[in-house]
């Protein structure tokens, strides 16, 4: 066995209508000032009713940020920042999907008295040297495992991104209650659970830091999300299959932020920077493909997933032919689901493709864990088959 760490959120709360009580959570870490980081949808979407009520009743004063966008700018974190430092907040609150998530953990950092980097100096890995303030990142949809990545991605042009990756953006408390996901519509619903799963399956064939824990946690994931997926999707309402899928996101966040995401993360960042495709449609659209692309190597590790996947339903064969398979199942996800399966689909213009590759290139710090080495070429053969 080879060396490896693993880091992790120090508390997950697991537990159906556990937003209710986030202002008791607030208390038992110490802060009577808090800032939530939000977006208008989740007003809109009426999330926060059931949840602001419980602010007032411990005594604890809140504000609302409600202006995060997908892919956030940097002007709404500084927004958020400015808006978190007048309130003097001793405790920040992610609320939402990734994005929003994404900014509260850098807002707890930017807007701790103590911090004195700039924010252009925490991109990157490990360069963060300030310290945050308390931070509980609660997830409303079941995708992104944000509430246990040390990870926050930025726009930081037109439709260039950006990572600040440290440990010191892990939070003190993760809240997973599948009441927040009950409003879901089914696209968002598949994509955001389809995202979760490439987490899961690139956390498994990571090619740098893949570890007996990271594995045990992407199978498990896999296997509470593929049992799941169809089901919150035509059925929405059911809790408990709701529940599964926060739990099955989370645990897949868990074993990628400790075995980091791939190639299909590579090849999707770029259509959400030119296009804004949702984050985890945009893995969708190109997942068989990098798959595919992959099978020469990474056969044997896809055809022990194809197993978690597929069950009873796996035929015997070689693991080129599970592999193939466990990409036919990952394909029908989507088209079960209704998503969108093509480039073209999506509203992505062909003559696009050859920046798109080229862009793709930039992901770096996510090429060099895909188990097959992918060059520009192999990148734009892949957009091109995917269109």
């Amino acid at each position: 066995m080879h060396a490896f760490s693993f880091a992790t959120t120090a508390r997950i709360q697991c537990e159906l209508g556990a937003s209710r009580r986030l202002g008791n959570l607030c208390l038992e870490l110490g802060a009577r000032r808090v800032m939530l980081v939000t977006d208008p949808g989740i007003s809109k979407l009426g999330l926060l009713a059931d949840v602001l009520p419980g602010f007032a009743q411990a005594g604890v004063t809140l504000e609302v940020f409600d202006q995060v966008v997908a892919d956030p700018p940097e002007f709404i974190l500084l927004e958020a920042v400015k808006q978190a430092k007048s309130l003097k907040a001793e405790l920040v609150i992610g609320f939402g999907g990734g994005s929003s998530m994404d900014v509260a953990k850098l807002v707890a950092l930017l807007a701790n008295p103590t911090c004195t980097q700039e924010l252009d100096d925490m991109y990157g890995v490990d360069c963060v040297k300030a310290q945050r303030l308390p931070l509980i990142l609660v997830p409303t949809t079941a995708g992104t495992g944000s509430e246990v990545t040390p990870i926050s991605v930025i726009t930081t042009g037109t439709t260039t991104k950006k990572g600040v990756v440290s440990p010191v953006l892990l939070p003190d408390l993760a809240v997973l209650d599948a009441d927040l996901t009950l409003g879901l519509p089914p696209a968002v619903t598949a994509a955001t659970g389809i995202d979760a799963m490439v987490h899961a399956i690139e956390a498994y064939t990571s090619a740098i830091k893949k570890n007996p824990l990271s594995d045990l946690l992407a199978k498990e994931a896999l296997r509470l999300l593929s049992r799941n997926l169809d089901e919150v999707v035509h059925n929405g309402s059911n809790r408990e299959a709701r529940q599964a899928m926060l739990l099955g996101s989370c645990l897949a966040g868990q074993a990628f932020a400790n075995a980091p995401c791939a190639a299909v993360h590579a090849l999707a960042y770029p259509l959400g920077g030119y296009f804004h495709i949702p984050h985890g449609l945009s893995n969708a659209l190109v997942l068989p493909h990098v798959l595919g692309f992959n099978a020469s190597v990474a056969a044997p590790l896809y055809a022990e997933l194809a197993a978690v996947i597929l069950g009873d339903q796996l035929r015997p064969g070689s693991a080129m032919d599970q592999t193939e398979q466990f990409i036919w199942r990952m394909a029908d996800f989507s088209e079960q689901s209704g998503l969108p399966t093509r480039l073209r689909d999506a509203g992505v213009p062909q003559d696009v493709l050859p920046t798109l590759a080229r862009d793709a290139m930039l992901q770096q710090r996510l090429l060099v864990n895909n188990p097959r080495e992918m060059t520009e070429a192999h990148a734009l053969a892949i957009y091109q088959v995917a269109y």
